[in-house]
């Protein structure tokens, strides 16, 4: 059976920390930051650990 390729869009939105956490950006970053407070950007600009049932789906597309 041949290998699974990685899947493109998730290898650009998401990254696997050592210990195997997914790690992503905060939604929100892409538009509209005029409006939004210096902290508020800051804070969804952060790298966020993903939740575990995604992280499950999110770790097959990454070939993992």
């Amino acid at each position: 059976m041949p290998k699974q390729k990685t899947h493109s869009g998730a290898k650009k939105r998401f990254k696997l920390t050592g210990s195997g956490k997914v790690m992503k950006q905060g939604a929100g970053m892409r538009h509209n930051l005029e409006v939004k407070s210096g902290k508020k950007k800051r804070d969804l600009n952060a790298e966020q650990v993903l939740a575990p049932a995604d992280a499950k789906v999110i770790k097959k597309l990454l070939g993992k």
